[in-house]
């Protein structure tokens, strides 16, 4: 099995930014204790404080997809319907 690198980039609607901040920090404790994560940091852009990004390590991309299905991501769309302008996610590998 081959690690997977996740870059997510959301861009949170300027009247929601603060919600958007809440919400995902409410994913990194449990997300972190999931089987198969390595790493699960989530920042935000100096410039645009909008802008938050998350970069993830999981040990296989079936245990990233088991992560994907969890309550705690569902839990995180619903709270966060209609404020996020963007969304970009990018799976990723490790090449050096």
């Amino acid at each position: 099995m081959s690690k997977l690198t996740i870059v997510a980039n959301i861009i949170a609607k300027d009247d929601k930014i603060d919600l958007v901040k809440a919400e995902l920090q409410k994913l990194i404790e449990i997300t972190r204790a999931e089987d198969g994560c390595i790493n699960y940091d989530l920042h935000q852009d100096n410039e645009n404080p909008a802008h938050f990004m998350f970069y993830e390590n999981w040990a296989s991309r079936a245990l990233w997809q088991a992560h994907m299905s969890a309550p705690h991501l569902a839990a995180y769309m619903e709270a966060t319907e209609g404020a996020v302008a963007d969304f970009t996610l990018n799976e990723m590998t490790i090449i050096g």
